[in-house]
């Protein structure tokens, strides 16, 4: 998924990988990486990040490090993890609709496999 059909989900991307596992936000755009979302550019993260904690779903703190510069490290809030838990009702919605798009696609157009989300192969028997 690259930049702009990203920018509207960033903010359930990073509180999901904050979530997991607190962190900066430059480890968090390495994060978002591997999460299949490219393309993002550092100034949209840190907006967004503002913005999350703006909105109390995360609290930020700086770590002091021998090895370099301070820096900001996000965690999320009780707030946010009740956010984060709505959004990820709606993905698992917008998951189906993807889910049946793709499939009635591969029926349409006669293909034998649909290319779903994450690049691997599906099968669809075509009745």
């Amino acid at each position: 998924m690259h930049g702009n059909e990203a920018r509207g989900l960033l903010y359930p991307f990073l509180l999901l990988l904050i979530f997991e596992c607190p962190g900066h936000g430059y480890d968090l755009i390495d994060r978002l990486a591997c999460l299949g979302v490219t393309g993002i550019e550092p100034g949209r993260v840190y907006r967004v990040l503002r913005n999350l904690e703006r909105d109390h779903l995360v609290a930020s703190g700086w770590i002091t490090s021998h090895a370099g510069p301070a820096r900001r490290r996000y965690e999320v809030t009780p707030q946010g993890l009740e956010e984060l838990s709505g959004w990820m009702s709606h993905l698992a919605e917008l998951d189906k609709a993807l889910s049946a798009s793709l499939t009635r696609w591969a029926r349409a157009s006669g293909s034998s496999a649909a290319r779903v989300p994450d690049g691997s192969r599906n099968s669809v028997v075509v009745p």
